[in-house]
C-alpha cells in the first residue's frame, strides 16, 4: 500500500487534478476528498491519512483554521496550497504556524517550467511528507520582540513547532565554543525553514555582533511579508535583502524569491548583490551560490547552517566554504521535517555538527559570540 493522502479543495476540478496527479504515482493512494475545512477535520480522524493536501480559502470552514484543528487532535502532515499574492503569502505563513509542514502554488504553471516538472515536484512533496510522522504541536504565545527603530509593531503571534518522530540517533550538542574568530553566519533551508528559522532567529539577542544571511527557497510574493513578520517576532533587524546593502551586526538578510544573493566586497563585513535567477537554476534563491560567494569574500570568518529541507542544495557551496576554512553545521535528522539538504551536507563530510533544532540557537550564540 501507497502513502495514503486525503485532497482537499473547495474546488471539484482542483481536487480532480491533484487527485489524478497523486494517483499517478505507485508510491501514492488517495483515500479520500473532501470540500472544506469542517470535512477534512472528521475525514482526518477517520481515514488517518499520512499526508493532507489542504487549500486555503474554502467555505464553512478556512484551511488555516482547519490545520490547527487538525494539528491538535489527529497530528498529520500538511502541504498547503497558495495563492501567489500578498494576501495569499500571509495566509500560508499563518497556516505553516498553525502546524503545515509545507506549500506550494496553486497555479501550477507557478510550480515548475513545465507540467511534468509541475507533476514530479508535487509527487516528491507528499512522498518526502508522508515519510515524516509527526506528533501533536507545542502551542505557545509568542510575544513581538521590543519596538526598535524603524521596526514595525505586529500583534502577539501563535508560534506551533511540530515535531518529527525521533531518529535512532539525535544530534550532537556543542558543549563549548570552539574559539574561532567569525564574521558572517549564513543560514539556508527550504522545506520546513520558515518554522525553523522563526524558531532559531526569535532566539539572538539584539546585539548580536555579526550579520546574518538568509537563504529560504520561496516564491518571491513570499519573501516580502516573510522578512516583515521575522521583523515583527524578533530582537534583531530582519529585511528583504537589496542590493547595495551594507552588512551590519544584528540584521539579518533574506535572500528574495525568484532571484539570487550575492556577497561581494565593500565595507568591514561586505556588501550584498542580487542578481536575477537564472532560468535553468532549481532554486531562486539558490543556497549553494550565496554560499559559494560567502566563501570568496570572508571565507574562514563564516559560521554556516543548513537546515531542514529537501534535495542538496547546500552541499557545494558548503564544499567551497569549509576549503576556505569555514565553519558548517547541519540539523540533525530527528529535528528535521525533511532530512535532504542537511543530510547531503553531512553524509559529505563537510558538517562538523549536527546539531537539534531546539539546541541550535544556543550552539550559534555559543559558537559565534565567544570567538
Amino acid at each position: 500500500m501507497g502513502i495514503k493522502v486525503l485532497v482537499v479543495d473547495d474546488s471539484s476540478f482542483f481536487r480532480r487534478r491533484v487527485s489524478e496527479i497523486v494517483a499517478k504515482d505507485p508510491e501514492l493512494e488517495v483515500i479520500g476528498t473532501a470540500s472544506n475545512g469542517m470535512e477534512a477535520i472528521k475525514m482526518a480522524a477517520q481515514l488517518k491519512p499520512q499526508v493532507i493536501t489542504m487549500d486555503i480559502e474554502m467555505p464553512v470552514m478556512d484551511g488555516i483554521t482547519a490545520v490547527r484543528e487538525i494539528m491538535g487532535t489527529t497530528p498529520t502532515p500538511i502541504l498547503m496550497f497558495s495563492s501567489l499574492t500578498q494576501d495569499g503569502a500571509k495566509a500560508t505563513l499563518d497556516a505553516l504556524e498553525a502546524g503545515a509542514l509545507d506549500f506550494l502554488p496553486k497555479r501550477f504553471e507557478d510550480i515548475a517550467t513545465n507540467k511534468d516538472e509541475a507533476i514530479l515536484l508535487l509527487q516528491q512533496r507528499v512522498k518526502a511528507l508522508g515519510r515524516r510522522r509527526v506528533y501533536r504541536p507545542i502551542t505557545r504565545p509568542t510575544t513581538p520582540a521590543p519596538s526598535k527603530s524603524a521596526k514595525s509593531t505586529t500583534s502577539p503571534q501563535i508560534s506551533r513547532s511540530v515535531t518529527p518522530a525521533p531518529a535512532p540517533v539525535r544530534g550532537t550538542v556543542v558543549k563549548r565554543a570552539s574559539g574561532k574568530k567569525y564574521k558572517l553566519l549564513l543560514i539556508g533551508t527550504s522545506t520546513g525553514g520558515p518554522v525553523a528559522l522563526q524558531k532559531i532567529l526569535t532566539q539572538i539577542p539584539a546585539n548580536y555582533p555579526h550579520p546574518i544571511l538568509l537563504i529560504q527557497h520561496m516564491p518571491a510574493a513570499f519573501t516580502p511579508a516573510f522578512a516583515s513578520r521575522l521583523n515583527g517576532l524578533c530582537k534583531i533587524q530582519v529585511k528583504e535583502a537589496q542590493s547595495g546593502d551594507q552588512l551590519r551586526p544584528g540584521t539579518a538578510y533574506l535572500a528574495p524569491g525568484g532571484m539570487q544573493m550575492m556577497l561581494e566586497r565593500g565595507g568591514s563585513h561586505g556588501r550584498i548583490k542580487i542578481v536575477a535567477g537564472s532560468a535553468d537554476m532549481n532554486y531562486k534563491p539558490c543556497v549553494d551560490i550565496t554560499f559559494a560567494s560567502a566563501s570568496k569574500i570572508l571565507g574562514r570568518e563564516t559560521l554556516a547552517v543548513v537546515l531542514t529541507g529537501m534535495g542538496a542544495d547546500g552541499r557545494e557551496g558548503a564544499r567551497m566554504l569549509k576549503s576556505a576554512g569555514a565553519t558548517i553545521w547541519a540539523q540533525d535528522e530527528a529535528s528535521c521535517i525533511v532530512y535532504g539538504m542537511p543530510q547531503a551536507v553531512t553524509a559529505a563530510g563537510l558538517s562538523s555538527q549536527s546539531i537539534a533544532l531546539d539546541d541550535m540557537a544556543e550552539a550559534i550564540l555559543r559558537e559565534s559570540t565567544h570567538g
